[in-house]
């Protein structure tokens, strides 16, 4: 035993001198980076040689005074408006132009490559084609703004890849990310760079791929890659923005680092030790995610680069920590202490990703990334340099701010990333003319942003404190700042469209759930069904047993979207609406009546409480759901204030919708213990599910008075989105759980139903319900007029959990 204990011993002892090793080399590297860099600085030569590279470069990107861009049209339009833009880029002739810019970036931040390589040039040529042709596609100056992040963007690429259950699985990931991330953290930001790892893992493995590549090994990799990329990008959100917030306390945050240093050291996650304080359903979340992705990598990779891998993540780690552990009060750290943690975690984050594909080594690739990191953070921190200095964050930026009177010692960042700059042109990319053209690009862009964000005064102010030691040559910096034309870069501007996006989202899903509590409370207070005064006895016996289904924990989607629809989108009086409302209600109540009955599924509990057969009998059941019907009936018959065609028009259409139900039922008990085809199964689930979506739209349609070919796309949605709940519901009953349900689980599976998990199975399935989400939010972009509430309602009924 004693043995044992000491070979452990032993083992984590070598693993942590291995570890130790592993950073203390990192450091050397980027000592000795930093200290070409501050002789550079010292020395002032980079500025000349800059000077010289500029006045190159001015020739590309100074142009003459054009007055045809003031005529209506011809001016560039904002950045923000991303479709209008690419439009304008098009029509002006710049847009390959801007793309190639864009991406040759990408590949030397992302990828590491060097743009004079003959094979990169290929790819970003490909690319770039490919690019053009999805703007030159969907770009107009009249054409809504995309959904760069649209789950049916991303599906439908998923399909031409056959990476489907990759893409589901990470958006159901993502989707778990987003409702789990403390309000603490700005969330958009967390989601923004989650997704962005992950497009960047892909890249590099699409970088890899060749037309020889066969087609297996391609949908392999591709998969692999999606979640390898979620895996290594959720320490993002969950480790390096957890740390920083204020989420944890003091304590809770050096336990929580504890234990991701024993998970880099030790090659596994450890449990949850006790945990002291609030936050524990967030790290018992986190916790999970993380192990599940810690494993998911270390069972993806070679075992001859699992070690690298460690290695890198705990040298990544470990610098962050060094770095995080800095106190702004400090006035007395040194520039080592300041740039070489930097410098060391800006390579690492990128080296990572080699490690965790597997990918074999590549000397020129590691070194261009080695050198290349310490540009961007620089960049970076110089953009956050304020936010940074309000949370009392040490970067070399707020440093400098803070202590650069008290000391004269100090590196002035600003002039050590122009130092970085003309080293990376001349030293690490050989002078390549590309190479210093988007260079010098994306710095002169970074300057534009940061005086467009802090407007002119503080910018210059700013330029005052960073830029005042160098005056001529910042002199020939600002005038490209203000004359150069064509520097703006697509990753940019999809990055300020992705976090818009975000947050739009998080708003209209606010506002949705707010209308969906909002509309439903309303509802149920009108649902009740008063006992007339005199009558006989049983009349009462069946509108108690009325109320008492429509008591039930309802989710009221159909009278909901009936009110939307009606109400937001048509203009009409909620009061007038409201007897079309409870019709709705009361119709869907007698059909889940009819539906739970000994003779049909025979369900004992629904919307959490005893069915009413259970309750009373099968008879009072049965006439309760004729009583409903009837009263439904009545009600619509009761609609004023609409045009009386228009009415009738309504009860004629719901009298048919309600016959096909019918018939849609009938189908579907007769084809109960029978093998079903696709098709049939279809069939049978738009007659019982999705024409009750079509009536909760297409109803208040008619009482708008709406063309026929909107009303054609409002069914086209229904269709689909009504086949698209009920395979979510059919995956729900397979595996879901009883208590968020309301009704046990595995109901169909007993009743030997055909399902669509039955007949295509559980993967099969979800691909279904996302191929009919997708169909279905085809129809709503051909809709007339955006209706956010159906867009937010699609996503509702793949994503709901009962």
């Amino acid at each position: 035993m004693n043995n044992l204990l000491v070979d452990e011993t032993n083992d984590k002892a070598a693993t942590n001198a291995k570890a130790s090793a592993a950073y203390r080399l990192a450091e050397q590297k980027a000592s000795q980076y930093f200290t070409t860099l501050s002789q550079r600085l010292l020395n002032n030569t980079h500025t000349t040689v800059l000077t010289e590279d500029f006045s190159v470069w001015q020739k590309k990107h100074i142009h003459p005074f054009d007055w045809l861009s003031w005529l209506p049209g011809k001016r560039q339009p904002d950045t923000r408006n991303v479709q209008k833009y690419m439009h304008w880029l098009n029509v002006a002739g710049k847009l390959e132009d801007y793309l190639d810019r864009s991406i040759s970036y990408i590949y030397m931040r992302d990828l590491g490559q060097a743009l004079d390589s003959p094979k990169t040039q290929e790819n970003i040529r490909r690319t770039v084609k490919d690019t053009q042709q999805y703007f030159t596609k969907t770009a107009s100056e009249h054409e809504p703004q995309p959904d760069y992040i649209s789950p049916v963007a991303l599906y439908r690429w998923g399909q031409r890849e056959q990476v489907e259950e990759a893409v589901i699985w990470v958006m159901d990931k993502l989707k778990h990310v987003a409702a789990n991330i403390p309000e603490e953290l700005d969330a958009a930001q967390a989601q923004r760079k989650l997704i962005k790892i992950i497009l960047g893992v892909v890249l590099h493995v699409y970088d890899e791929l060749t037309e020889q590549t066969p087609r297996e090994e391609r949908i392999q990799r591709l998969d692999a890659a999606i979640r390898l990329g979620y895996s290594y990008g959720l320490t993002y959100p969950f480790v390096d923005d957890l740390l920083d917030s204020q989420v944890l306390n003091a304590q809770q945050k050096e336990q929580y680092s504890s234990m991701i240093q024993k998970a880099l050291l030790t090659g596994a996650v450890p449990d949850i030790e006790e945990w002291e304080g609030p936050q524990l359903e967030v790290i018992r979340y986190v916790h999970a995610e993380l192990r599940e992705a810690f494993e998911y990598i270390r069972s993806y990779q070679r075992v001859e680069m699992q070690q690298t891998f460690f290695e890198q993540s705990y040298v990544f780690f470990q610098s962050q920590e060094i770095d995080r552990a800095k106190k702004i009060s400090n006035a007395h750290y040194s520039n080592e202490a300041l740039y070489i943690p930097i410098i060391i975690k800006s390579a690492s984050s990128r080296l990572i990703v080699r490690s965790v594909l597997s990918a074999a080594e590549d000397e020129g690739f590691d070194l261009r990334t080695f050198h290349y990191g310490i540009y961007n953070q620089l960049a970076d921190d110089f953009a956050d340099m304020f936010d940074d200095l309000r949370d009392g964050a040490v970067t070399p930026y707020t440093y400098y701010l803070k202590y650069r009177d008290l000391r004269p010692d100090l590196i002035n960042p600003y002039e050590l990333y122009w130092a970085v700059i003309s080293y990376l042109i001349h030293e690490v990319y050989q002078s390549n003319p590309k190479s210093c053209d988007v260079i010098l690009d994306r710095a002169i862009n970074g300057l534009k942003r940061c005086r467009e964000r802090l407007g002119q005064a503080k910018y210059d102010e700013v330029m005052d404190i960073f830029a005042g030691g160098q005056p001529e040559f910042n002199q020939i910096v600002q005038q490209m700042v203000r004359k150069a034309h064509d520097v703006d870069f697509l990753d940019k501007l999809l990055r300020d469209e992705v976090v818009q996006q975000l947050n739009n989202e998080k708003q209209q899903k606010e506002m949705f759930q707010q209308t969906l509590q909002t509309v439903r409370e309303r509802i149920n207070v009108e649902l009740q069904i008063s006992k007339p005064g005199e009558g006989p006895d049983m009349k009462g016996v069946l509108i108690d047993a009325a109320n008492y289904s429509l008591q039930g924990d309802g989710k009221r989607l159909r009278p909901i979207l009936t009110w939307v629809m009606g109400v937001e989108q048509y203009g009409l009086r909620e009061s007038s609406l409201m007897p079309l409302l409870r019709s709705m209600e009361y119709m869907h109540t007698a059909s889940l009546i009819f539906d739970d009955l000994p003779t049909q599924d025979n369900a004992s509990t629904r919307r959490g409480r005893s069915t009413l057969h259970q309750l009373h009998n099968s008879s009072t059941a049965e006439l309760t759901g004729l009583f409903l019907i009837q009263r439904a009936i009545c009600e619509q018959s009761s609609l004023q204030g609409f045009d009386e065609q228009a009415v009738l028009k309504l009860i004629q259409y719901s009298a048919v919708k309600a016959e096909d139900m019918c018939a849609g039922q009938a189908m579907d008990l007769g084809s109960r213990g029978k093998s079903l085809t696709l098709e049939e199964l279809n069939a049978i689930c738009f007659y019982k599910t999705g024409i009750a979506f079509e009536a909760a739209l297409v109803m208040p349609a008619i009482l708008a008075q709406v063309k026929d070919e909107e009303i054609a796309e409002l069914k086209a949605f229904a269709y689909h989105a009504g086949i698209a709940f009920q395979i979510r519901d059919d995956l729900l009953d397979y595996a879901g759980d009883q208590r968020v349900l309301g009704k046990p689980a595995g109901q169909d599976e007993r009743n030997n139903n055909s399902t669509f998990v039955s007949i295509l199975g559980e993967q099969g399935a979800q691909k279904a319900m996302w191929e009919h989400y997708c169909f279905a939010y085809d129809a709503l972009r051909r809709m007339p007029q955006p209706i956010p509430f159906l867009k937010y309602l699609l996503d509702y009924l793949v994503g709901r959990e009962r």
